[in-house]
């Protein structure tokens, strides 16, 4: 996956019979053709993922690790997180002054979200595409597909080889 070392924002005008809209997205100034970021997000029933047995849950990784494989070939891969239950989230509520912290999810929902993607991909059909294949692999829930405006490389990253 390409650093965004350098790039332009290139702003964009969509027409919808409802309003206009500006859309903001991120160019990379690469010799190749321009490649957009997508966050692919999880979602699935936290009840049903958290009732899989550990051989059906090694089952699913498995298969996604096959998904994995190919897409960090192809250069398309970038960070990849399995988030803990709901029951380990902490809220920050800044409804007041100070803010309020509070133990759980934010909303009662069907699906929570579970876990997200990084990839790099050409367009939204890319995308797409890898979500299809992420979602054979995975059984049931959802993906909600979202381009990234803009993606600065924080200051975590692997070990390097010599220290680890």
């Amino acid at each position: 996956m390409q650093r965004l070392a350098t790039g332009r924002r290139k702003m964009q005008h969509f027409a919808s019979t409802a309003r206009l809209e500006w859309r903001y997205s991120f160019v990379l100034e690469t010799n190749e053709e321009p490649a957009m970021h997508y966050a692919i997000l999880c979602y699935h029933s936290e009840d049903v993922v958290c009732a899989w047995s550990k051989e059906e849950d090694d089952a699913v990784m498995a298969r996604l690790m096959v998904v994995h494989d190919r897409l960090i070939r192809e250069g398309k891969l970038g960070p990849v997180a399995r988030l803990l239950p709901t029951s380990t989230a902490t809220t920050l509520r800044k409804t007041s002054e100070p803010a309020l912290v509070i133990d759980g999810p934010f909303a009662e929902t069907k699906e929570q979200l579970l876990g997200f993607y990084v990839v790099e991909c050409r367009d939204l059909e890319d995308a797409l595409d890898i979500a299809r294949e992420l979602g054979r692999a995975n059984p049931g829930g959802c993906y909600e597909i979202r381009p990234i405006a803009v993606m600065f490389p924080g200051a975590l990253s692997a070990p390097d080889a010599a220290t680890a």
